[in-house]
């Protein structure tokens, strides 16, 4: 493990490679599962503010939901996440022409729509947080249908804290992020 600040990180984000493949995946992990995607409250309170700039992004079906329940749900493990459209896929996917599964919130954001890029838990991804009073697990979630982002990782030689740098400023900072390199650089 490695110790940064407040934050308990496990070896694996230093260890292991792995770089997003969506031509292989799909963007399954948008998909499948059974909760949202892991929402912070202020971040459900956003997306509540900006949904008027996503909701020409969102399905039909995405549009429904939230327009019955709202942009986020409690799940069984009473977790704040984003409403499920069949209890399965994230109510914000919208998809391309090869079926691909995309952000709307994403898809907003870059279009210049709106200043949030999507929810910290899901640019993380397959960086998970965990809460623990005084400090922060970051773990590696592995999910089989990853599996093709750790190959293509592999095959490019991309470790997974430099991949996820982006969204690990954006969750802890640039000096945590700092810090974290210079820790697994002296390992």
């Amino acid at each position: 493990m490695i110790i940064v600040q407040s934050a308990i990180v496990s070896d694996d984000i230093a260890d292991r490679c792995f770089c997003c493949d969506l031509k292989q995946c799909k963007g399954q992990c948008c998909v499948d599962g059974d909760s949202g995607a892991p929402l912070e409250a202020d971040e459900a309170e956003l997306l509540a503010k900006l949904l008027p700039e996503i909701r020409p992004y969102m399905t039909e079906e995405g549009l429904r939901v939230v327009d019955s329940v709202g942009v986020s749900a409690i799940d069984s493990d009473g977790d704040l996440g984003t409403s499920l459209v069949n209890n399965r896929e994230c109510a914000f996917v919208c998809w391309d022409d090869e079926g691909t599964a995309y952000c709307a919130i994403e898809r907003a954001y870059l279009d210049g729509k709106i200043a949030f890029r999507k929810p910290v838990s899901c640019h993380l991804y397959p960086i998970r947080i965990e809460n623990y009073g005084s400090f922060q697990a970051v773990n590696y979630h592995r999910w089989d249908i990853c599996q093709c982002a750790v190959e293509c990782g592999k095959q490019q030689g991309v470790l997974l804290y430099k991949y996820l740098k982006e969204p690990l400023i954006r969750k802890f900072g640039e000096a945590w992020y700092e810090e974290l390199v210079e820790q697994i650089e002296k390992k």
